[in-house]
């Protein structure tokens, strides 16, 4: 699913006071908190006030207050689905906090791809892929090491919204949007201009199978994965959430597999059952052994 609104914000200083109706704001908490687990805490009202302004004024209303408020007495469920999304979506960029994708294209698939394992396909889970820049990356790091061992690439990337799943799957992006991250030469091999648009190759996309996820709810079933990126999500729940997701990820995971969170993201103090190391500058989670393949 697609994070929450991202960590970094203006001091309180810098940032314009919010005019939203504490009733408001307490609707749109309780509508995000009750579709995606995910806590708005108290102060975030500008935050809020920001994401919504834009559906607000589509909306032809005058404030983002009188917008939630007709959302209140309409019950209109795909105007509440727009506004979950507005406050769900994070900012992404392409090869974000670098060290964990060395540490996937240096270590831990040249391990897996040398195991000798019967079923040569290294499947891969992209939680919270947000608009597909990590699956990407993911492909674009790994697609010619897995097809030089003979071995099949299967990217499975999720997220809570549909509009974000959209524009993963079109492979698109601004010039802005590959200014974040993206080498160029890999631009120039992987993509192509269309337009003012950068757009996925072929090959690329071909490895990726995106899909409509909400984390915090029961997992579809799923085949066992050899990697796991959570990544920078996590952080938005609640400890119980937190819990409860991690315990049924590890359901769905290898026993010789590995976890990627996020940089501010542990499982200390959350879910002890995880055993935590440091590859290529990257902390690395596995199921302990007495965890197994249990799910929440």
């Amino acid at each position: 699913m697609t994070t929450a609104p991202a960590p970094t914000r203006p001091s309180a200083a810098a940032r314009p006071a919010s005019t939203l109706p504490p009733a408001a704001f307490d609707w749109v908490r309780d509508l995000v908190y009750r579709e995606a687990a995910i806590v708005l805490e108290p102060g975030k009202e500008y935050l809020v006030e920001a994401r919504l302004l834009p559906l607000s004024r589509q909306a032809g209303k005058d404030s983002v207050g009188a917008y939630v408020e007709s959302l209140r007495t309409s019950r209109d469920s795909r105007e509440a689905a727009r506004v979950v999304d507005a406050l769900t979506t994070n900012e992404t960029s392409w090869f974000r906090d670098g060290s964990p994708f060395r540490a996937l294209s240096d270590v831990l698939v040249p391990e897996i791809l040398a195991s000798g394992r019967a079923d040569r396909t290294l499947r891969i889970w992209s939680a919270a892929c947000s608009s597909g820049q990590e699956p990407y990356t993911v492909a674009m790091s790994l697609t010619d090491k897995v097809k030089a061992a003979g071995w099949r690439l299967d990217i499975f990337a999720t997220d809570i919204s549909e509009e974000m799943l959209t524009r993963a799957r079109a492979g698109r992006y601004s010039q802005l949007e590959v200014n974040r991250g993206l080498p160029a030469p890999l631009l120039v091999k992987h993509f192509s201009r269309r337009g003012t648009e950068w757009e996925a190759a072929p090959e690329l996309r071909s490895s990726i199978r995106f899909q409509r996820m909400n984390l915090a709810a029961p997992f579809p079933p799923m085949q066992p994965f050899d990697i796991v990126l959570l990544r920078n999500v996590l952080i938005y729940f609640d400890t119980a959430t937190k819990r409860s997701i991690l315990s049924r990820v590890a359901g769905v995971m290898r026993p010789e597999s590995h976890l990627l969170l996020g940089g501010a993201e542990t499982t200390l103090g959350v879910d002890e059952r995880w055993d935590r190391v440091l590859v290529a500058g990257a902390p690395v989670h596995k199921p302990a052994a007495q965890l197994g393949r249990r799910g929440a």
